[in-house]
């Protein structure tokens, strides 16, 4: 999805732009809109923008002053400038400057959308161009890369023991761009693969993903990818030595808007989706390995591997599970591996659950595994079980658990790890349950939201910052679970309401416009007569004459 902002301190022309576009192609482009340039710069630091339509001649600051600050938030974004016929000056600076086009604000609303829509596919055109290049230039670097990543695996491992002085000297040798004196960023991701697809598939699907990662962030920051131990592609970076000193304040939010393009990008070109989770500050380099099992704790705790792509952020806050450490060694000990049983359960992960509750089956089920191992193996799961229905009041819904810590019970090993199976299965079972209430419940909750506050601030950015989501992840997960786009919803929710107050020969209609969130009355009239085919005031007589 591409974000359009609308700028123009005359708030006809804002508001007017604003309803064309909402409605143009509204699966495709998520439209914002500002009053002033002030307002404008407000949108940049919030999310990130793709086109920038804005008026040329503005007071405070100019429409060229604010495509300079523009291009230091999001380099990416393209600027249309609305210009009169006494503007000539400015028109003439604007067209001497990379990135942008100029319209008259004469030329009509088919000549503004139809420019719009160019531009877009422009960005679409843009982005293909930068993968074909990027092929090249993945073949060119690829033992390079081999090496480096075994380089940045091995440093991931040792990271509590570094020397500033030795990795200097080491990132020289291996042509690390990385700067070792500065903190660094972590950036996992999360690739959901298609099912039954082939080794020979993923490797040509990952190697692709990287390569959209690298087309869209190479211009603001430096970085080196890598494979982290559970085949999931790890991120280290670092802002341009290009870049101005106040995008450091900006990196992180950056990257948020920019994963989403990256997001879109995957899914577009490649039919794959991919999550990410990302450190919310930089770290030292001899935390790392302490921020990357953060990293990857929060990603297990939070993403459903359902498909869809979510940008997590480590915010610095306590985790909501009580796993200190997933995997302290290559060789996971029991414990270690019930806790991984247990965070998985947690989080729902049936697939992960199961894979690890077969290998450690498997050992119960040895001929000549030891017995006292195969009796701690066994109670191992059973606690884990255990704890959660009672952790979770599920003990009605669980039939017959009584014998989990009854081992003696079950006439044989076999039958007792089928009973574990069954416990497991039922637990699963209940918490699909509870997750499809979970997401009516967060429906519901963005419904209610939307109808008690129809005269304020109901943009995508604003929603999704109310509910923690990145907006495209909330565009599609509303269009996903009610079959209809959120400004749709929220557009069938104001005519409601409008219908509603216009019944009360008390309301002006400019007041009826503002609680349903149009300041200016020709706007709403506008909309109203769209959805209805009639005008407030049209609509309004009719209903006295009935």
């Amino acid at each position: 999805m591409y974000r359009l902002l609308i700028v123009d301190d005359e708030d006809i022309i804002t508001d007017s732009l604003y309803e064309v576009f909402h409605r143009l192609i509204p699966e495709k482009l998520d439209v914002c809109k500002a009053y002033s340039a002030k307002e404008a710069l407000q949108w940049m630091s919030r999310t990130r923008i793709d086109i920038v339509l804005t008026d040329i001649s503005m007071p405070g600051m100019n429409g060229l002053e604010l495509s300079d600050e523009i291009q230091a938030f999001w380099p990416r974004c393209k600027v249309i400038f609305l210009t009169g016929f006494s503007e000539f000056d400015y028109a003439y600076k604007a067209i001497q400057m990379p990135k942008v086009r100029y319209l008259l604000k004469t030329e009509g609303y088919d000549k503004v959308t139809a420019t719009v829509q160019e531009v877009i596919q422009e960005i679409e055109h843009e982005n293909q161009m930068s993968k074909m290049l990027e092929q090249s230039r993945e073949q060119l670097y690829a033992l390079e890369q081999m090496a480096q990543g075994d380089y940045i695996r091995h440093l991931l491992q040792e990271s509590l023991n570094l020397e500033e002085t030795r990795l200097i000297d080491e990132f020289r040798k291996m042509n690390i761009g990385l700067n070792p004196e500065l903190p660094v960023l972590l950036v996992i991701g999360h690739l959901c693969y298609p099912d039954g697809t082939t080794y020979i598939e993923k490797s040509s699907l990952l190697t692709n993903a990287r390569m959209i990662w690298n087309s869209y962030l190479s211009e603001k920051t430096r970085h080196i990818g890598i494979l982290d131990k559970q085949g999931d592609p790890l991120w280290l970076l670092q802002p341009s030595e290009s870049v101005d000193e106040k995008f450091y304040n900006h990196l992180v939010r950056y990257l948020e808007g920019t994963l989403e393009l990256i997001q879109e990008t995957c899914l577009q070109s490649l039919g794959l989706p991919i999550a990410f989770t990302i450190s919310g500050t930089p770290c030292a380099w001899n935390a790392m390995n302490r921020q990357y099992e953060r990293l990857r704790q929060l990603q297990l705790m939070k993403i459903d591997g359902d498909g869809m792509t979510i940008i997590l952020t480590d915010r610095g806050e306590q985790l909501e599970d009580s796993i200190e450490q997933l995997q302290r060694k290559e060789e996971w000990q029991i414990s270690s591996k019930a806790e991984m049983l247990a965070a998985f359960l947690e989080a729902g992960k049936a697939d992960k659950f199961g894979e690890i509750f077969e290998e450690l089956s498997k050992s119960m089920l040895q001929v000549n595994s030891p017995v006292k191992r195969t009796i701690e193996v066994y109670y191992s799961i059973a606690l884990v079980l255990l704890s959660y229905i009672n952790r979770s009041g599920l003990c009605r819904e669980i039939h017959d658990y009584s014998k989990l810590m009854r081992l003696d019970e079950h006439s044989s090993m076999k039958e007792a790890v089928y009973y574990l199976k069954q416990v497991s299965d039922q637990l699963f079972q209940v918490k699909s349950s509870e997750k499809k209430e979970n997401t009516s419940s967060v429906i519901g909750n963005i419904c209610e939201y939307i109808n008690e506050h129809l005269s304020e601030d109901l943009s995508l950015v604003r929603l999704a910052e109310i509910n923690y989501f990145n907006p495209s992840y909330l565009s599609r997960f509303f269009k996903q679970e009610c079959g209809v786009n959120l400004s749709e919803f929220i557009d069938n929710c104001r005519v409601r309401r409008a219908k509603e107050l216009l019944k009360e020969d008390d309301l002006k209609v400019r007041e009826v416009a503002a609680l349903v969130g149009y300041e200016a009355a020709h706007s709403f009239t506008r909309f109203f007569k769209k959805a209805t085919g009639m005008t407030p005031q049209e609509y309004r007589d009719a209903l006295t004459q009935t």
